[in-house]
């Protein structure tokens, strides 16, 4: 009965930033449980070394994910693998670590744009095919920077913040229609956002220090909330953000 519940098995699900990180994470881990999974990227070849390397069905989509406006016409793009997504996971995004006073209008727009109109307007184009299914799921990535201000985070802290709000509005407007909308906020795990953090071995300790479980993340341990929040096991859950940062939000 459990292992039903946590069943993606013949789900097709959409999957932004596929090509590294945390977003190649999910991804791989649910195609690998039976989901039919389309990866999104700028980059070609990371995709392509993915989908080579992930058992399952996956297919890519090589896209420029920066421009909102272009969201209608990837969406119908990402339909044509396996059918309408039943799932969309946006992990994309950017972190420039500007400070405040260094921050230019180009900057900004292009983090807001990514981080947060960017999983709105294609999660809005994917939306009716859900609606017509009654079920979908919809998995935003929020971050510790939508629950408190770190150094050089101005801009990203305003589009995850923004990601946090986002996440309720969608689950207000859509969970009538059997689509739930919920956010991950991984901590401190290792990715190419966080590069510089791991670079420093102090830094990353310090960081691990502020956990309750007392170490930095590691790739799997997002498995889990991943498949409980695009499976059958949360359909009662919607407008959440469930903090995966052993602890760190709450020390």
């Amino acid at each position: 009965m459990a292992d039903a519940m946590f069943d993606v098995a013949g789900r097709v699900a959409c999957v932004t930033g596929a090509s590294s990180g945390l977003g190649q994470v999910i991804a791989t881990a649910l195609a690998e449980r039976g989901a039919k999974v389309v990866g999104l990227a700028r980059r070609a070849g990371q995709l392509e070394d993915w989908s080579d390397a992930t058992s399952g069905e996956t297919a890519i989509l090589p896209c420029d994910l920066s421009d909102p406006s272009q969201m209608a016409t990837i969406a119908k793009a990402a339909a044509e693998p396996f059918g309408a997504p039943d799932i969309l996971v946006n992990a994309a995004g950017i972190n420039t670590r500007e400070a405040a006073d260094d921050v230019t209008a180009e900057g900004w727009k292009v983090t807001i744009d990514l981080n947060l109109s960017t999983p709105f307007f294609l999660a809005q184009a994917l939306v009716p095919a859900m609606q017509e299914k009654r079920w979908g799921r919809i998995v935003n990535f929020a971050s510790l920077q939508t629950e408190r201000a770190f150094p050089g985070g101005i801009a990203y802290g305003a589009s995850k913040g923004g990601v946090g709000q986002m996440t309720r509005a969608m689950a207000e407007a859509w969970s009538k229609h059997g689509i739930t909308a919920n956010a991950l906020a991984p901590g401190f795990f290792p990715t190419e956002l966080t590069g510089a953090v791991f670079a420093d071995p102090e830094r990353a300790a310090r960081n691990a220090a502020q956990t309750c479980i007392g170490r930095n993340g590691e790739g799997d341990d997002l498995v889990g909330p991943a498949l409980f929040l695009c499976s059958e096991a949360s359909r009662y859950v919607t407008g959440q953000i469930l903090y995966v940062d052993g602890g760190y939000t709450a020390k």
